[in-house]
């Protein structure tokens, strides 16, 4: 059979604060070059802007970005000002601090007292006055540590309403409970899909109970991560993709789709085709006997993984 989408309302809606979005979004973390983070050849300027284009035409109203998402030449948020500003009202843009990168690509970590400079150089580069969600992304050295400090910053710059709403991201479930001790806390974004381990389970649960929004990245690529999918999909996940004349990555977004109405999806990508692709996975229903068989290799996956 050929997939087929009406376009990202294809997967349903979710609410990111006051804000109601389409739950198949898009990640710009792959607009700026031939690798993520890569200060050697620039992507195609204009078939980036393409891509952009027509994802707001396919329906997408939930772009994730960064200041930190750039290559030589190119910067994700300028191209995401150029493709689409003036911005559609129902467009959300969100992005990410505590992380950056200097001209160079050297990578620092910001201080409290440095966020509101990253969070003006956002604002600068996407040509906006506030920005309408901001996520706190966690270091992995601080997986045990308090991130009040931080956090209390990004509360602050929200009361001077610089930020809409604030998210945590590489977060635990302890985070999150600090977190919204301080502030409203609108999503968590973490890696998640098939094949993550256990914990990430736990919290992309916890955000359903407390009606969060759970915005996995790396669901496609998996333990690809930042260098993209590789060749880790398994019999099972390549069994329904042929049962249903889609991809991997369709099956891979479609089962990461149905572990909550809370759950959202920010694939991301330069190649318009794929692109398509994702969108359509919205469209993507799979059975009950399908979700268990990906659900027995998902547990399997997540063992291997949570051994590493």
């Amino acid at each position: 059979m050929t997939l087929h989408t009406g376009g990202a309302a294809g997967a349903g809606t979710w609410r990111l604060g006051d804000l109601t979005v389409n739950r198949i979004g898009f990640g710009a973390m792959r607009l700026t070059g031939s690798a993520p983070f890569d200060l050697g050849t620039p992507s195609d300027r204009e078939r980036s802007i393409r891509v952009l284009r027509r994802a707001v035409e396919l329906g997408v109203n939930h772009i994730d970005t960064a200041a930190f998402y750039f290559s030589s030449l190119r910067s994700a948020n300028e191209l995401i000002n150029r493709a689409l500003a003036p911005y559609p009202d129902d467009l959300l843009i969100a992005t990410k601090v505590w992380p950056g990168r200097d001209p160079s690509g050297e990578w620092w970590w910001a201080t409290p007292g440095q966020l509101r400079g990253q969070v003006e150089e956002n604002l600068r580069q996407l040509g906006r006055d506030h920005l309408d969600l901001v996520n706190l992304r966690i270091p992995p050295s601080r997986q045990a540590s308090s991130i009040a400090e931080h956090f209390g910053a990004l509360a602050e710059l929200r009361d001077a309403g610089l930020i809409r709403h604030l998210g945590v991201s590489n977060a635990t479930l302890e985070h999150l409970a600090e977190a919204r001790s301080i502030a409203p806390v609108v999503c968590v974004q973490n890696p998640y899909g098939i094949g993550a381990p256990p914990e990430a389970g736990a919290v992309l649960r916890a955000c359903g109970e407390q009606d969060v929004a759970f915005v996995p990245f790396f669901t496609i690529a998996g333990e690809g991560r930042e260098a993209g999918a590789g060749a880790g999909d398994g019999p099972e996940v390549l069994s329904v993709a042929r049962a249903h004349g889609a991809t991997a990555a369709q099956v891979r977004l479609a089962w990461t789709l149905r572990q909550g109405a809370h759950v959202l999806v920010i694939p991301g990508t330069r190649d318009p085709d794929h692109l398509a692709e994702n969108v359509a996975a919205g469209a993507l229903r799979l059975s009950d006997d399908e979700m268990a068989r990906l659900s027995s290799h998902h547990r399997r996956s997540g063992a291997d993984l949570g051994s590493c």
